[in-house]
């Protein structure tokens, strides 16, 4: 089999091994439908001395025919026939290369540097079908619709979107667009400084400039893992893109419980505008020693900013009320990094 695909990547790989004057003398020869010698180098910077060598390689190759009159005229032949054995070459070639393509494990990333653009838009479809409960992003209009179809799977399959667009100005009128099919929350950013980001259920992110996704520029952008820095992103999300947009498609006004959230902010702001019981369990840590901890009751009390900036919940647990905040919290007893919420009873993470 291994020789097998090496033959196949020779046999592509020299059909398309063609020189300048090939290229030219094939061009004007396409073009025309048919020339002969002189009529070639006439018309092409292929001198008159390399013009027969020329098209007698463009006929070795099968994509002209060499017809043997006074002049010997150059026809050139259907691509779809010239061409049809590299397509099937191609997509045999593709077929067993996929085969044995080993995907890059994310795991092993913790915190990376991307350049390329191509790279980039990769792993932002990445984080975006990452997702299992919450997922935040800030797109440009034409990177929503290039990740409209993983977005509606996103939400299809119970996840919360916060969608923010920017340049505002660029957004597609809510009239227009349903983006109820790809979000839980749109807003919309003045701004083309505005960076692109996506993060999936606060552990795996993606940033990036928007120069970075020109074609024409070398950025940076930047992926975090399971990283302990990626809550940077999604805090920069949370407490400065978000709360400086406009809204464009409000929130569902009553989600299902119980209800999984990597931001403290999402979850502080529904039990604060939903009203009623709830109850908690927290996956953190305590703040003094850095112990995993597992908070668990009812849901006593709630500090929120209408800015958005400022969240924390008070949680009756059996050995008293304990405080629990964000990421990085220190005025708190627990720091926070993921919140299942219940309506009726404490929640079951089973």
């Amino acid at each position: 089999m291994a020789d097998d695909l090496r033959s196949t990547l020779e046999r592509v790989g020299s059909r398309f091994d063609l020189g300048e004057y090939e290229i030219d003398a094939y061009l004007a020869v396409l073009h025309h439908g048919e020339l002969s010698a002189s009529e070639i180098a006439d018309r092409t910077d292929v001198p008159q001395p390399r013009v027969y060598d020329t098209v007698r390689s463009l006929a070795e190759r099968g994509l002209v025919e060499l017809r043997e009159s006074r002049p010997m005229k150059v026809v050139a032949l259907d691509p779809e026939v010239a061409f049809d054995d590299v397509q099937s070459s191609l997509d045999a070639l593709v077929d067993e290369l996929e085969r044995r393509y080993t995907a890059p494990s994310r795991e092993a990333e913790a915190a990376a540097l991307v350049k390329s653009r191509a790279t980039i838009l990769r792993y932002l479809e990445d984080v975006i079908e990452a997702a299992d409960y919450e997922l935040a992003l800030s797109l440009t209009p034409d990177l929503l619709r290039r990740f409209r179809a993983p977005l509606a799977d996103a939400v299809d399959s119970g996840v919360s979107v916060e969608l923010l667009l920017t340049p505002a100005r660029r957004a597609p009128d809510p009239e227009e667009f349903d983006y109820r099919d790809v979000a839980t929350a749109v807003r919309a950013r003045r701004g083309i400084t505005t960076p692109v980001l996506a993060v999936a259920d606060g552990r795996y992110s993606v940033y990036a400039t928007q120069d970075a996704l020109r074609e024409d520029v070398e950025r940076y952008g930047v992926i975090f893992n399971r990283s302990a820095l990626g809550f940077l992103v999604s805090g920069f999300f949370g407490t400065v893109l978000w709360t400086t947009a406009d809204t464009l498609v409000s929130a569902t006004p009553e989600p299902s419980f119980p209800r999984r959230y990597a931001s403290i902010r999402r979850a502080v702001k529904d039990v604060h505008e939903l009203g009623g019981d709830f109850y908690a369990s927290v996956v953190g840590r305590d703040v003094e020693t850095g112990a995993e901890v597992v908070v668990e009751g009812q849901i006593v009390d709630v500090n929120y900013d209408a800015s958005e900036q400022v969240a924390n919940l008070t949680v009756d647990t059996d050995d008293g009320p304990v405080d629990v905040g964000g990421r990085v919290a220190a005025l708190e007893d627990v720091e926070g990094r993921e919140f299942l919420l219940g309506r009726d009873r404490i929640p079951s993470r089973e």
